[in-house]
């Protein structure tokens, strides 16, 4: 019985590696304007190039939006993690200076 590999789908916009080497970067430039480019190293997916606004999008989606405002007013905004006395605090930051 012969086995065989799975067989392996290639995504619709795809570059080699063999390619952006002989093509450089005007190769996927043109692959971006069809949208986000994947590339094949020895016929296997490698990575994925995105355009800058696609990648400003997925981050955007990823974290939350900063506070507008000043510094203190974010600081305000955070949850309180705990709460230390003055003297707990000068002792800590003694320690640390005694090392």
């Amino acid at each position: 019985m012969v086995r065989r590999a799975p067989l392996q789908l290639t995504p619709p916009n795809t570059l080699t590696v063999a390619e952006i080497k002989r093509r450089g970067m005007a190769a996927i430039q043109e692959a971006l304007l069809r949208g986000p480019v994947h590339i094949l190293k020895r016929n296997r997916p490698s990575a994925v190039i995105l355009s800058e606004a696609d990648y400003e999008t997925i981050l955007s989606a990823q974290r939350p939006p900063i506070a507008s405002g000043t510094a203190l007013r974010w600081l305000l905004q955070e949850p309180i993690t705990g709460i230390r006395s003055k003297a707990d605090l000068d002792a800590e930051l003694q320690a640390n200076r005694d090392w």
